[in-house]
């Protein structure tokens, strides 16, 4: 029997029988629609700390030294103890790397974790839950910053210890009802600050506002707040290609700062947005290690479906099986034949299941922050778990059929 004639069979049998083919690819349908818009909605988040929360975090062509690094929340409670007799970034480490770095675009010393979020009020109007960092001026260079209107904070605001205030574009719109904001004067815990300048819109990521800050210099932050348990140099570098050998010159500098022999482990944390990215790459790979075992029981559940209804269609055409026999067919075509049919329903539950996931993570991504991105490699693993499924399953019921004897078989309905 011809491979054409097989399959057109197999899709026969498939059209003959809708209601029974429908709830036999049922478990396939939504165990591959699951899989294919879970991995969708992952690798879409991925790529997004990627291209956009890690830069908007950190900045372009920027590394950090911290005292704690990013993945924190990964260590075990010794390690965590281990950490926290690590010494504060200061001025000194900041001084420090900047004497290393001559030809950096920029370096600044920023307050760190945990960052206070406060009221801000101008005249009878009060708008809360706004974060306030305490900044030397090259953070604003670090991060990118663009002005709508004013000036950035300067060496001389930081020096003087300047009531001064940049407010983000959302809380200047916010508090001014979209009016000029310069200059006017806000209270900040009591204290009154004049703002000099309102920072360019960054914009929302997964629903969440990257506007919605203050800048005052670090020295009046620290005033109000003390100072932070991780407060962070930033570095820009001009090109992404300086980034590394300037990471290890900043390394080499904070050891000598802190007089470490060459047996001690550093005492301090270096890292760029790529350190965030792996931080939550491992986060999801907790996800994806639950995935397949939902997935594997869905397709389970599935193959057993088929190889039920398989069985029964055996059962139900003997009668045809022991006719097909009777003209010529031999065991093997009749075992092809019913592993085709088995391999085609598993297939097409798999396309079934690839456009349902597709489908589920373009409606994720319509209504709500979070994006999904189809990857190739999730689709061609869910069609071959589909195939696999056919011939896993379709074996014995195929098998079973290939051994009927004719004679009895055309018994069977007469």
């Amino acid at each position: 029997m011809r491979f054409s004639d097989v399959l057109r069979l197999a899709f026969g049998q498939l059209r003959v029988n809708p209601l029974r083919t429908a709830f036999t690819l049922l478990g396939i349908v939504v165990s591959v629609g699951f899989l294919v818009a879970v991995v969708a909605i992952i690798q879409g988040m991925n790529a997004y700390v990627k291209e956009n929360i890690a830069d908007a975090m950190i900045g372009m062509n920027t590394f950090q030294v911290r005292r704690l690094p990013i993945s924190l929340g990964l260590f075990t409670d010794d390690q965590f103890r281990l950490l926290q007799r690590r010494p504060r970034i200061d001025e000194r480490d900041a001084a420090a790397v900047q004497e290393a770095l001559p030809d950096a675009l920029a370096i600044s010393l920023t307050s760190g974790w945990p960052t206070p979020r406060a009221d801000i009020v101008w005249r009878n109007r009060t708008l809360g839950s706004v974060l306030i960092f305490g900044v030397t001026p090259g953070y604003q260079q670090v991060q990118d910053y663009r002005f709508t209107a004013g000036r950035p904070l300067n060496e001389l605001d930081l020096r003087e210890r300047r009531p001064v205030i940049v407010l983000g574009a959302d809380v200047a719109r916010d508090l001014f009802d979209g009016g000029n904001a310069v200059d006017q004067e806000v209270r900040l815990m009591g204290t009154r600050f004049t703002v000099v300048g309102v920072v360019a819109p960054k914009g929302r990521v997964l629903g969440q506002s990257f506007d919605a800050f203050a800048l005052i210099p670090i020295g009046a932050f620290e005033a109000i707040y003390g100072r932070r348990q991780s407060t962070t140099v930033s570095v820009k570098m001009r090109e992404a290609d300086e980034v590394a050998p300037a990471m290890a010159r900043a390394q080499e500098a904070m050891r000598l700062a802190r007089r470490l022999r060459p047996s001690e482990a550093d005492n301090f944390d270096i890292g760029t947005g790529e350190a965030f990215v792996a931080f939550w790459k491992q986060l999801t790979r907790v996800l994806f290690a639950v995935v397949p075992a939902v997935v594997a029981i869905g397709i389970l559940v599935g193959g057993i479906v088929i190889m039920n209804i398989m069985l029964m269609a055996v059962t139900e055409r003997t009668h045809e099986i022991g006719l097909r026999k009777a003209v010529g067919a031999s065991a093997a075509d009749v075992r092809r034949q019913f592993l085709a049919e088995s391999i085609a329903l598993a297939v097409f539950g798999g396309m079934l299941g690839v456009l349902a996931g597709w489908g589920l993570a373009l409606l994720v991504t319509t209504v709500s922050p979070l994006p999904a991105r189809v990857t190739p490699w999730s689709v061609v693993l869910a069609l071959t778990l589909g195939a696999g499924i056919g011939v896993l399953f379709g074996v014995y019921p195929a098998s079973r059929a290939a051994r009927l004897d004719p004679i009895t078989a055309m018994r069977a309905e007469t």
